[in-house]
């Protein structure tokens, strides 16, 4: 029989720090030992809310923290701390999208000099991050003016990122660096970075190298930079473990405004794709509402074999639906799943 228990004065280490959670119940696996880092409980991390869904150790001095709660305590437990239905996560996580939808447009306006977007692959940032911005795009064609964003991928040199800063330096301007996570990486893109998303008034950047490419293409060694930047990652800023890495991150975050687009566990990721679905993403293929369901639950039943739970794999199941539309399951068997 399992022991629902209240650990007094227990510890977890939540995002790097120790957090107390003496008001949380715990499912026992194992009682109190003593390792080479001191006591600890194995409780059960899976039936508490914001817990690894595994067994967990909790930090304790002795087996006198551990509270054995009365029936009563636990059901009033599990009521103070109901699990979310799958409505409220995607309501949740429809909230999100909607508020990256703003921030962008008020970083489009320069109310934002600088945002982060953290989330899973393949769950849409940057097609929420683009849309908003296509819509200046194609103001700047009708009206034959220079564009006034740009979207980034892959590596970037140093200088390079010094030149796409100039291009875009000014008021209204944005930049979008979208998986480009090797600027972050680089001491010298570092420092143009921090230059860039400055908090003071004038955020002057620099070149103090002599430069034949930048005197070629007629680039100063300085300017002010008036324009936003925003970052599009699937980097998990508070999970990482390097220490030179990990202050990288700090400087450009304490620099941004940080969204994390909360969408981490596989049942999350199948919850924002029958929200995006539900919101017409299928709408341009000639598929019934039937078979637009049959897809969803393909991708729910396989989420565990497929080569990537994403919304790219639906896309891609879609194209089969509509290429063999009497049997794109095996298709799909075969292109979008790993081998058995």
């Amino acid at each position: 029989m399992t022991r629902t228990v209240n650990i007094v004065g227990g510890t977890y280490n939540i995002k790097g720090k120790a957090t107390d959670v003496s008001d949380t119940p715990f499912e026992v696996v194992r009682g109190f030992k003593v390792g080479a880092r001191g006591g600890y409980i194995t409780v059960n991390g899976r039936v508490a809310s914001g817990f690894p869904d595994r067994d967990i150790r909790i930090a304790c001095d002795s087996e006198d923290c551990i509270v054995t709660l009365s029936d009563d305590a636990v059901a009033e437990s599990i009521v103070a701390k109901p699990e979310e239905t799958d409505e409220e996560i995607m309501q949740r996580i429809g909230m999100r999208f909607e508020m990256l939808d703003n921030m962008t447009r008020a970083a489009k306006r320069g109310a934002v000099k600088a945002l982060i977007v953290s989330g899973a692959p393949g769950v849409g940032k940057s097609f929420g991050v683009e849309s908003v911005l296509g819509q200046w795009d194609t103001l700047a064609t009708v009206s034959d003016t220079p564009p006034t964003y740009e979207v980034v991928k892959g590596n970037m040199s140093a200088i390079g990122l010094y030149k796409k800063l100039h291009s875009f330096k000014e008021p209204n301007n944005i930049l979008v660096f979208d998986d480009c996570d090797s600027i972050l990486f680089d001491d010298v893109c570092l420092n143009l970075l921090k230059a860039a998303l400055d908090s003071k008034q004038q955020r002057r950047i620099s070149w103090n190298t002599e430069s034949y490419i930048l005197e070629k293409e007629g680039v100063p060694n300085t300017f002010n930079f008036e324009g936003s930047v925003i970052f599009i990652t699937n980097l998990k800023f508070d999970h990482v473990r390097s220490a030179k890495l990990k202050a990288h991150l700090e400087a450009i975050e304490s620099r941004c405004h940080y969204m994390d687009l909360t969408i981490d566990t596989a049942h999350e990721k199948i919850l924002r794709i029958r929200q995006v679905v539900r919101n017409n993403m299928l709408d341009n293929y000639e598929l019934t509402s039937a078979t637009k369901e049959d897809i969803i639950d393909f991708v729910e039943d396989n989420k565990d074999k497929l080569r990537e739970l994403s919304l790219r794999t639906v896309i891609k199941i879609a194209d089969l639906a509509v290429a063999f539309p009497n049997n794109w399951e095996h298709y799909a068997q075969t292109t979008v799943m790993k081998r058995s």
